[in-house]
């Protein structure tokens, strides 16, 4: 029976096969271009269900349908999307061919990039991939991380070194007023909301190197924010488990005015870190630019921000492991005590442009900000060191298997800053022909009020280090009071000219002077630009670049002035290649840049989570050179991804540094270390943000990032620069999101309510640190009763989950 059962099967097999054909619609054709050109890798998929097809080489397709009512959408990068309805019988196959448009608009985003971004050496930032970007600072300056050239170890800060310089290399512009940042924040924990809202911003470049005259004096890179002008009212509004925003754009008959809010609370990712306690973080931005327009010639845009930032912590205790796996071992402390560090800034500024033609522009610009910060703690903790048992079979650690010490360490601060920066500048453009003139001038004074009391000292096992039994001395103590004040004039002028459709050069030269060094810097800055083709770009930079003395760079260690340092200076050369092509059946950007920067001149310092200690009275040369690569597209319609590598050497010598070692025979030897690491020296960096729809679904969407930054050089605060040989282990991230945007162009049913007030809300849910790396970002060092040191790494944030919506109200 079962061998009659088989056969009847096998003869039934067929029939089905020929009743499935009949219950769906196929449909075949080619897809070609207005010039009748076969379209390969085009998208064709039913609308509203997961069958998709591509067309081959020759621009065929072919795909069924188990419906007879239905849509089919034709899809290609640089293509205007097609969408056919079908009405067919099942069973039918119907052949239909398709004509592609160019979409003029797409077209013009596949080009490698615009030529004003291109003479400032400097690429754009994608402002929709800020809003989607997860990130735990909630700062713009976060998609900075992702660019080429830039590197970072620490996911709670919105600082970043360039290309082996450090963080107070860097240049940031908001409508074209300079921002400085608080001065005494030492932890990224401890930092707040950046300047920058971004719900404002309507684009970004960002320069790693070789930027143009018309930027202040600084090493590293410039990011030139504009904040937009709205044409229509809209209102956002967001919030999550990290915090809230608002922001309202409002259009007036001849002005319009940006309002926006925010506040950020990050607690709960505090809470993920090795210490323990009471964390209460609270920081708050209030910002409003408001532009009036008298004539189409001249208006007259205000911009007021204050920004504040609170930090609480009272610890209670803390465990880190720690060491090898043959070797593991474990610290513990209790706490008393507390921390509480608070700063604000407050201030703005006006800007007037007057247009008296199409080809000459004039802005003055006055600004002023006070920034004021306050850091307070009185901490004590008992520690304690213990080896412990790594011979558990399920990999857990065991039960201690020696302690390697006992003591205690104080710490306690009261210091406070007060800085003051006013500025008033100049500027003017100017078009003849093919030459782009630009010239500017610019006076500026820093106010600062600095007082310093702060000491530490370290009690091992009964014993206080270090030891003198002449008196009692405090280790790293710093008692001091100072007022600077700093006057600065300078000025640039620069030209542009289009030697052809194919060659721009662009000559510029920045002077400065100020009364603190006394020196007048002049600093010339040559850019070539050479496109052979419309998708294909050659540049080349070379310029000298100076960095005057400012309050950070002149303070020393023990907390007293070096009135005597002199400007940094730089000479840069630079040669890019940039190619956009077709690839992965979309339209790809490649960009890469080698460069090389020598010092004659800077300032050495190391660096302790985000706190720059200089050595002010010392002066060093170096050099950095390396080379950054990525590449960019759509893999996904309308969503962006990027993937760049950066490789980079940064070294220097400190001018006169020797110490004595004694050699095979026991006698002194003096020993000139020369070249050893910049504390920047990061090697690799690599970095992924890749963007993708869920269940072939329109409006569900993923935000993949992911960073890699190699180790970075390292040493004990006891011990001298020169025996730097220590590291602080790579830094590995990976942070993943989920949105959904319930009211999508795509979405066929649309909830009534949510229509009928707002124009989109999407919902946010992810993933802080996926993988659960200990990330190190310092160290805590320590001594045990031998007097030897231990470097306790200090880990980041875990994993953690976050979530958030974000509305955008329907505005009038």
């Amino acid at each position: 029976m079962s061998k009659k059962a088989l056969f009847l099967l096998l003869l039934l097999i067929p029939s089905f096969a020929v009743v499935a054909q009949q219950l769906v619609v196929k449909v075949t054709g080619v897809v070609r271009d207005e010039k009748n050109k076969p379209l390969p890798k085009v998208t064709v998929s039913l609308v509203g269900l997961a069958a998709t097809a591509v067309t081959d080489e020759d621009g065929k397709y072919a795909i069924q349908s188990r419906l007879s009512n239905f849509s089919l959408r034709f899809k290609l990068l640089g293509y205007r999307i097609e969408t056919i309805k079908f009405s067919e019988q099942r069973g039918m196959e119907v052949q239909k061919d398709v004509i592609l448009k160019p979409d003029v608009k797409e077209l013009k985003t596949v080009k490698v990039t615009n030529k004003q971004t291109q003479l400032n050496n400097a690429q754009s930032v994608g402002i929709i991939d800020v809003t989607n970007l997860p990130t735990v600072s909630m700062n713009f300056e976060a998609v900075l991380k992702t660019l080429p050239g830039v590197s970072t170890n620490n996911e709670l800060s919105s600082q970043y070194s360039v290309r082996g310089g450090n963080f107070d290399e860097n240049l940031i512009y908001v409508n074209d007023i300079e921002i400085n940042r608080p001065i005494l924040i030492r932890n990224g924990q401890q930092e707040g909301l950046s300047f920058i809202n971004p719900d404002f911003v309507s684009s970004a470049r960002f320069s790693a190197g070789g930027f143009n005259a018309r930027y202040n004096d600084k090493l590293s890179s410039v990011l030139d924010v504009r904040y937009n002008q709205p044409d229509s009212n809209e209102y956002i509004l967001s919030a999550g488990l990290m915090g809230i925003s608002a922001t309202a754009k409002n259009v007036f008959k001849n002005s319009h005015l940006l309002f926006g809010f925010r506040r950020k609370d990050n607690r709960n990712i505090l809470s993920t870190q090795d210490t323990r306690g009471s964390y209460r973080p609270s920081f708050n931005d209030l910002q409003a630019l408001y532009q009036y327009n008298f004539s189409p010639k001249f208006s007259i845009n205000t911009l007021l921000n204050f920004n504040s930032g609170s930090f609480r912590l009272v610890p209670e205790s803390r465990e880190t492991q720690f060491g090898t796996i043959n070797n593991p071992m474990r610290l513990k402390v209790d706490y008393e005590g507390q921390e509480i560090d608070d700063y604000y800034t407050y201030g703005g500024a006006v800007t007037g442009q007057f247009n008296p033609n199409k080809d000459v522009a004039v802005k003055w610009i006055n600004s002023y900000f006070e920034i004021v910060e306050r850091e307070k703690f009185d901490i004590d903790g008992n520690y304690v060191f213990e080896e412990i048992d790594n011979e558990y079979s399920d990999g857990s650690f065991g039960p201690i298997r020696k302690n390697r010490g006992l003591g205690s360490y104080y710490n306690y601060a009261r210091n406070s800053l007060n800085s003051t920066i006013a500025s008033s500048e100049l500027k003017i453009e100017h078009r003849v022909g093919k030459h782009d003139f630009t010239c500017g001038a610019r006076f500026g004074q820093a106010k600062y009020v600095d007082k310093v009391n702060e000491y530490s000292y370290i009690d091992s096992a009964g014993y206080i280090l270090p030891s003198n039994t002449n008196s009692f001395t405090f280790e790293n103590s710093i008692f001091s009071n100072n007022n600077l004040k700093i006057n600065s004039i300078s000025g640039y002028l620069q030209d542009s000219y289009a030697f052809s459709s194919k060659l721009d050069v662009q000559l510029g030269a920045r002077i400065n002077y100020n009364d603190l060094s006394g020196e007048v810097l002049v600093s010339p800055r040559l850019l070539m630009l050479y496109r052979p083709e419309e998708y294909k770009l050659w540049r080349f930079t070379a310029g000298i670049y100076r960095q005057p003395p400012s309050y950070r760079s002149i303070r020393e260690l023990n907390g007293s002035l070096f009135l005597n340092q002199k400007s940094q200076r730089s000479y840069n050369v630079s040669a890019g290649y940039d190619f956009a092509f077709s690839g992965l059946g979309t339209r790809l950007k490649f960009t890469s840049e080698v460069y090389y920067k020598y010092a004659d001149r800077m300032i050495p310092y190391t660096i302790d989570n985000v706190r720059i200690k200089y050595l002010a009275d010392q002066v060093a040369k170096g050099h950095a050179y390396g080379a950054d690569f990525s590449l960019s597209g759509e893999l996904v319609k309308d969503l962006m991804s990027f993937f760049r590598i950066s490789f980079l050497s940064a070294n220097q010598d400190i001018v006169g540094d020797s110490y004595v070692k004694k050699d095979a025979n026991g006698q002194n030897q003096v020993i000139y270390p020369g070249y050893l690491k910049r504390p920047t020296d990061q090697r690799v960096n690599f970095s992924m943000f890749f963007q993708d729809r869920l269940f072939n679904s329109p409006t569900y969407k993923v935000h993949l990032n992911l960073l890699y930054g190699s180790r970075l050089p390292i040493g004990s605060p006891q011990i001298a620069t020169y025996t730097d040989d220590f590291n602080i282990p790579a830094y590995k991230r990976v942070d993943i999101g989920f949105s959904n945007d319930f009211l999508d162009v795509q979405v066929v049913k649309k909830p009534q309510f949510l229509t009928k007030y707002f124009s989109s809300v999407v919902a946010y849910v992810e993933v802080f640190n996926l993988l659960n790396i200990n990330n190190t970002v310092s160290y805590l060092w320590l001594k045990d009763v031998n007097n030897v040191n231990y470097g306790i790494p200090n880990y980041l944030t875990g994993r953690q989950l976050n979530f958030k919506l974000v509305f955008k109200l329907k505005g009038n």
